[in-house]
């Protein structure tokens, strides 16, 4: 596999991850929300609760995946196995 391929993977497999991670996250929140807080609540609160934990799921998924792809970077030599996404254009001067 070249670096492009490879850039391309991490890219999707990542992505993947950061969207499975916000759906766990969100699933487990909302039970724990349902089973304990939601009746402590009245009733017209409760519709707050699913967008504080919707709110919350996706800030555990970028907290997740920030944390392992440092942990990642620090691992693996980005350079030799990633071509850089955005490569910067020289302008030859005359």
């Amino acid at each position: 596999m070249n670096k492009k391929l490879n850039t391309i993977l991490f890219i999707l497999g990542a992505t993947l991850f950061n969207v499975l991670i916000a759906v766990l996250s969100f699933i487990g929140l909302l039970v724990l929300y349902v089973k304990f807080l939601m009746p402590l609540i009245p009733e017209g609160g409760q519709s707050w609760g699913f967008t504080l934990i919707f709110i919350s799921a996706i800030a555990i998924s970028i907290l997740v995946y920030r944390y392992l792809l440092k942990f990642l970077l620090t691992k693996v030599n980005v350079e030799r196995y990633f071509d850089p996404l955005f490569v910067r254009k020289t302008v030859k001067k005359d």
